[in-house]
């Protein structure tokens, strides 16, 4: 039961309004109310979906692979995570109307899950020794969100989706636990091949890539300040949170790719 294309199963349709192209992905043009809304809508109707969350490093990665790309396109909802992809849809003159995170996403899904009474499960976060972040992560947002039921809070071993039996035993308790919502925090792109597989398990659940979220949520890592999120500078606050592990992939990148969004927007604004 794949759910590839983004008019399949999930919550585009007819009246979604065309994606705008950069970098050669499409991006629905929707904010971040929007995007809520439109899951919203799907899940009462009865259709799942997955949502992909697009920066520049992803870019770069579809830019480089013709299956990543297609993976993206997949989704029914890809939404832009990096600044410099707004800034670009400006210069173009197709603007986005705003950055939408999926470390926002999160937090915006669930406040409309309590109302709602949804059910959400966890999968990822990173472990450290005893912690179990995505099960401190789920506490988190049951204690602030009264109406929330949190219904999986998973966090299997490196390499599960290439394990059957790990496979399996995840399937079951998707199966069992039935979310409306799973946020997926595995990282770019195994947090979407993974969320393409279980879309066949649980066709009418939604599915968010989420990155670093979970353990952001958890208290396990620091997020930028506010006004870091909101001037597009806070990938230089991750930069010098993890130097070693970001180092090269921001600054030999990124950087780079944003820079060849930006003139690529200016040409063809031109043009």
């Amino acid at each position: 039961m794949e759910r590839f294309g983004p008019a399949g199963h999930g919550g585009r349709g007819d009246a979604a309004p065309p994606r705008i192209r950069l970098g050669g992905i499409g991006i629905d043009r929707v904010d971040e109310q929007q995007a809520v809304a439109r899951v919203l809508d799907a899940l009462e109707s009865g259709r799942g979906g997955q949502i992909v969350t697009p920066n520049v490093d992803i870019v770069a990665a579809a830019r480089r692979s013709s299956e990543l790309r297609a993976l993206i396109e997949a989704a029914d909802l890809v939404v832009a995570d990096g600044a410099p992809l707004v800034w670009a849809s400006r210069l173009a003159g197709t603007p986005l109307p705003e950055r939408v995170a999926g470390s926002d996403l999160v937090w915006s899904l669930s406040v409309a899950a309590s109302e709602r009474g949804l059910r959400i499960a966890l999968l990822g976060g990173t472990p450290d020794g005893a912690a179990r972040p995505t099960e401190r992560a789920a506490a988190v947002l049951e204690e602030r969100y009264p109406g929330l039921k949190a219904v999986g809070a998973w966090c299997p071993p490196m390499g599960f989706e290439h394990d059957d039996s790990h496979w399996s035993a995840l399937v079951d308790r998707l199966d069992a636990a039935a979310p409306d919502l799973v946020y997926v925090g595995l990282g770019f792109p195994k947090q979407e091949q993974v969320m393409a597989r279980l879309g066949a398990v649980a066709p009418r659940a939604w599915f968010l890539g989420c990155g670093a979220s979970i353990d952001f949520i958890a208290g396990y890592r620091r997020r930028a300040p506010e006004w870091m999120r909101r001037s597009g500078t806070e990938w230089l606050f991750r930069l010098a949170s993890e130097p070693g592990r970001l180092a090269r992939r921001y600054l030999l990148d990124d950087v780079p790719e944003a820079l060849r969004l930006l003139a690529e927007a200016a040409r063809s604004r031109r043009s």
